[in-house]
């Protein structure tokens, strides 16, 4: 015995089949935790009208003899100061954010006996970090930001 499929029922077919394909997407990103997604900041809005004080911070830094400077070490990642300032009245925190996976973000605290500062090898994993260095010497607020490959 054969079985024929009309034209029409084939075309019926094949966006019955399509639809099912398509839901099938959209119940794995709307209920399924390893397809979470997130904001990269829960408080989106209020961090957008303190963006003109980041910015004034950041020009203050780029106004310096030399800013922060970052770099990969076997160790970890070091992170030098600018040896204008004396170390001790440098305070601030250090933010590492990581746009992937929200649960690895941490902060750090600037407490600083050198003008470098090292960040551990344990602590970060491999991949790119997004780095948030805001600063205060003399109460001047100072802010550095950049993208790593860790």
């Amino acid at each position: 015995m054969k079985f024929k499929i009309s034209w029409p029922t084939g075309i019926i077919i094949a966006i019955a089949s399509f639809v099912i394909f398509i839901l099938s997407f959209v119940y794995k990103v709307t209920f399924l935790p390893e397809y979470d997604h997130h904001l990269v900041s829960e408080n989106y809005y209020k961090d957008e009208l303190n963006y003109q004080q980041e910015i004034d911070k950041q020009n203050e830094g780029a106004a310096l003899k030399e800013n922060i400077s970052i770099q990969n070490t076997s160790e970890g990642i070091v992170i030098t100061f600018p040896s204008e300032f004396d170390p001790k009245i440098i305070t601030g925190t250090i933010s590492f954010q990581r746009l992937s996976n929200n649960k690895i973000d941490f902060t750090l605290p600037i407490e600083l006996s050198s003008n470098t500062l090292l960040i551990k090898d344990a602590n970060l994993v491999k991949g790119r970090w997004d780095v948030k260095i805001d600063w205060f010497v003399n109460n001047t607020a100072y802010l550095y930001k950049e993208k790593i490959i860790y």
